[in-house]
């Protein structure tokens, strides 16, 4: 068996990306790590070309600035990456710039790739997900962050990223997932406020018009965290690639728990799935 990672990146300094740590937390279980690096503001070439391991592959990229509507350039950007990948693997392991896999799946990862690797129902393996908000203590606690994801697909050309590449089709059709025992820990709304801030102004333009930025999004220096509707205190451990910055954590984030800003419906829904582990309404990426 034989497995190739997968991923994105542009201006990885300037909006204060983890796509280092991203990519060496996926390093243990791939044989290649393919790497498309846009044309960057800063030095996020260099930084990619700093990692220490030689199953490192980096493909250089110039974004269509003129795909602006539904983040279809990030899509854009999955599918070159995984174009890169050569016919000798199996699997491929697509991780994003603000997303960290910890060691202690990496066993279950690989087992369930070797199990799964004959049957060839199973398209695709689904993670759970893990969202922290603010700091590394606290994670979301609504219906507004997804639960799972596909993140580990067959290598079949026929498979695409999809939309804003959050997941992927086969010739246009969801894919056929198993879930495993393992989560993805996105670090995404984990910065500090002003990079978040940065962040949030430009990423929207790979959505939206100029004019809608300008519109929704404040024209402040720092993001404003307080507005989240729940969170709950993260009581496991943080990858180990992830320690030195979490180190050089330089700004201060405190929230109360048991404050709840959702509706009546979204209230009793969530209470709904913490008795059920059912998720009524749910939007899902992938077919089982």
């Amino acid at each position: 068996m034989k497995v190739c990672g997968f991923s994105f990146v542009k201006n990885a300094i300037k909006y204060d990306y983890p796509i280092v740590e991203a990519i060496q937390s996926i390093l243990p279980v791939c044989d290649q790590v393919v790497v498309a690096v846009g044309k960057s503001e800063d030095d996020t070439l260099k930084l990619l070309q700093t990692i220490d391991s030689d199953k490192i592959k980096i493909i250089e990229t110039i974004w269509d600035e003129s795909l602006r509507e539904g983040g279809a350039v990030l899509a854009e950007e999955t599918n070159k990456a995984f174009a890169a990948i050569g016919k000798e693997f199996d699997w491929c392991f697509y991780i994003q710039g603000d997303e960290v896999v910890h060691e202690k799946y990496h066993d279950e990862i690989k087992k369930q790739m070797q199990f799964h690797i004959d049957n060839k129902n199973v398209e695709a393996l689904l993670f759970n997900y893990q969202h922290f908000y603010g700091s590394y203590d606290y994670v979301g606690d609504s219906r507004k962050w997804y639960r799972r994801e596909v993140r580990i697909i067959r290598n079949d050309k026929n498979i695409h990223s999809w939309k804003d590449a959050q997941g992927f089709r086969k010739n246009g059709k969801k894919l056929k997932v198993k879930l495993i025992d393992a989560a993805i820990f996105h670090y995404g709304w984990v910065k500090h406020p002003k990079h978040q801030q940065l962040k949030q102004k430009n990423f929207n333009k790979l959505w939206h018009s100029d004019d809608w930025v300008a519109e929704k999004i404040p024209d402040v220096d720092a993001f404003d965290y307080s507005q989240i509707d729940a969170l709950k205190k993260y009581e496991g451990t943080h990858p180990i690639v992830m320690e030195e910055r979490i180190e050089k954590v330089n700004w201060d984030f405190s929230f109360d728990p048991t404050k709840k800003k959702m509706s009546w419906k979204n209230w009793l829904l969530k209470k709904v799935e913490n008795w059920t582990s059912i998720r009524i309404g749910e939007y899902r990426n992938y077919r089982f």
